[in-house]
């Protein structure tokens, strides 16, 4: 237990913050589930819709300081990745469709 009044006070701060922190943790995660259910069962305009929800959540969460601006960075590059390969297959899909 807690001895001085700075230290009790410190617990109930971090109590506080790690709570706030965990919340946008679940938003970014919910938001990065959200784009990937879009990329594997959605098209290629609602996966990119998807990723510039999940990029403004992913910043906001970095702008915060609940994760590192260079894990932010990699998670937008990773799902900016998936999204270009997205797209990338479903335009050879509609191309080899016209053909026939």
């Amino acid at each position: 237990m807690a001895h001085s009044r700075t230290a009790i006070k410190r617990i109930r701060k971090t109590a506080r913050t790690t709570a706030r922190n965990r919340w946008r943790m679940r938003a970014m995660r919910d938001a990065i589930k959200d784009f990937n259910e879009q990329i594997l069962h959605g098209t290629p305009e609602t996966a990119g819709k998807a990723f510039l929800t999940c990029q403004k959540v992913i910043d906001r969460t970095a702008q915060k300081g609940v994760i590192h601006r260079n894990q932010a960075s990699r998670r937008k590059s990773r799902l900016s990745a998936k999204l270009k390969a997205k797209k990338s297959t479903g335009a050879t899909k509609t191309a080899s469709k016209s053909k026939k």
